[in-house]
């Protein structure tokens, strides 16, 4: 379920559909992803995502413990953007993975911000 009256849907839709590698959405995002789909798209487009994650197709990964002290430092780190729990969970979960690459169009805050395990920039899709 998605707006097709969105200009980004078909980019986004075939990025998604080519990408080997496993689909992955840091937890805090998961329940954003939530609330915008319910908000803008209805009920049936929530559900879809729900039963897209229960299928497989995108892996929701939660935050450890351990992953809030870097969370608190990298907050205080871009205190100018106030990025938030989300955005910063992105940063954490592309380290784990040791990847560079996000699905994002918060351009502002993904520029900015720089990837914890390398400190190099993040590739911000669709491009």
């Amino acid at each position: 379920m998605h707006d097709r009256r969105d200009s980004w849907q078909a980019r986004v839709e075939a990025l998604l559909r080519a990408e080997p590698d496993d689909l992955v959405i840091p937890a805090p995002v998961s329940a954003e992803i939530d609330y915008l789909l319910a908000e803008r798209l209805g009920e049936r487009a929530r559900l879809a995502f729900l039963e897209d994650v229960a299928a497989g197709r995108y892996l929701v990964e939660c935050l450890d413990p351990q992953d809030y002290g870097p969370l608190a430092r990298l907050e205080r780190r871009y205190s100018s953007i106030t990025p938030g729990l989300a955005d910063l969970s992105v940063v954490v979960i592309a380290a784990r993975h040791e990847t560079d690459r996000i699905v994002t169009f918060d351009r502002r805050d993904f520029t900015t911000m720089r990837r914890l395990d390398t400190g190099g920039r993040f590739t911000l899709l669709p491009s």
